[in-house]
């Protein structure tokens, strides 16, 4: 049987199935051709996780704010190793002295 990859919003539908239905959760499992256990680890995850989407600034704000300390860091380390490959050109020369 090949493995399906759910969405994010896939999981979201057939939690919400669940609970905004009169149906049971083996009908909706049976329905989405998914495990009980799946089913659990799905809610389980949105009941404990959930939260975050009503934090200040959304989980949209939080990935903004990563997304700028990356590229702040990678412009550092770019820098870094522009002095590094300058020190380094720098010493070369006195190395073939020495040999």
């Amino acid at each position: 049987m090949k493995k399906r990859i759910w969405s994010g919003k896939e999981k979201l539908m057939i939690i919400l199935e669940e609970m905004r239905e009169d149906t049971t959760i083996a009908e909706v499992c049976n329905r989405h051709q998914i495990t009980q256990s799946q089913y659990y680890q799905w809610r389980d995850r949105l009941l404990s996780e959930g939260d975050k989407l009503f934090a200040k600034g959304g989980p949209d704000k939080e990935q903004e704010r990563l997304r700028a300390e990356v590229k702040k860091l990678k412009g550092i380390i770019g820098d870094l190793t522009v002095e590094l490959k300058k020190a380094t050109s720098k010493m070369e020369p006195n190395y073939e002295r020495l040999q």
